[in-house]
């Protein structure tokens, strides 16, 4: 009977738990003054304790052909599991911000592309796991040729 009682609680956490993930919005949806000149902010999503969450990431480019990477700055806000991105990557070139994080056992990723105005939203993806190296090189691609067309 315990074992059957256990299994509906997985059963009913899995259905009604949502995913490890973030979102992303605008600086001012932090709704704290630290994030004014960041380039955008994240949060995470699905994780009991957002404080808890492990968070990192890089800014990859394309400059003028050549690929780099770039440490982040990630700087935690006054809400638990909010942070800001602030950019450290060059002006010139082509980057996506690769986010990954985890929260107990799941894992989270996210590819940020970022265009003359900033982030761009609608390009984003969000994935179950960090991103791998072909999926980054694809996003980055996908941008330079969206730029350059």
């Amino acid at each position: 009977m315990w074992r059957l009682g256990l299994a509906a609680s997985a059963v009913a956490t899995m259905a009604f738990g949502q995913a490890f993930t973030f979102t992303i919005g605008s600086p001012v949806a932090s709704q704290d003054s630290r994030s004014k000149m960041a380039a955008f902010v994240f949060r995470v999503e699905g994780c009991a304790e957002p404080a808890s969450a492990q968070v990192g990431g890089t800014a990859e480019g394309l400059v003028h052909g050549a690929r780099t990477s770039v440490a982040l700055k990630l700087t935690p806000m006054s809400r638990p599991g909010v942070y800001a991105v602030f950019p450290t990557w060059p002006a010139e070139g082509d980057w996506v911000v690769n986010l990954n994080g985890t929260c107990a056992r799941e894992r989270a990723g996210a590819l940020i592309p970022i265009g003359p105005g900033g982030f761009i939203r609608g390009s984003s993806k969000f994935l179950p796991r960090p991103a791998t190296a072909p999926e980054i090189d694809t996003a980055l691609q996908t941008l330079s040729q969206g730029r350059h067309q």
